[in-house]
């Protein structure tokens, strides 16, 4: 069952589909709902290792759906310090909780300042209509 389409204040979000929560030094990404949508059941999250240096704009894991497979953008930079091991047993999270239970990676920002090139939620939502 998929989530209902929305996209959180206090988020930043990628023009790629991807959100980033901040807290810190350290953020959590995953993909919007929108992207969710897009990519139809997600069946495989093939994360990277923790430890890896992940760079913005840049493609750091890949989702696999049924319609396709796509990678996953980095919103910002930095290292991969937790990966959600929970979405290799059950990667439907993906679909039903992409804000939450469908969280990917956990990183520590290389580059804060990078945040400033992200979206708000109302600037995303724009995007979003006009794709």
């Amino acid at each position: 069952m998929a989530a209902e389409q929305s996209y959180p204040e206090g988020l930043l979000y990628h023009p790629e589909h991807d959100w980033a929560r901040l807290e810190g030094e350290e953020g959590t990404f995953g993909i919007t709902w929108f992207a969710q949508d897009s990519l139809g059941e997600v069946v495989f999250f093939d994360p990277p290792s923790v430890g890896t240096q992940i760079k913005k704009d840049e493609p750091y894991a890949e989702v696999e759906s049924v319609k396709a497979v796509s990678d996953v953008i980095a919103p910002l930079s930095g290292e991969i310090v937790a990966v959600n091991e929970a979405l290799g047993d059950e990667p439907g999270a993906v679909n039903e909780d992409p804000y939450g239970e469908g969280w990917m990676v956990r990183v520590r920002l290389s580059d804060p300042s990078e945040r400033d090139s992200l979206l708000d939620r109302e600037a995303y939502e724009q995007l979003v209509q006009e794709s």
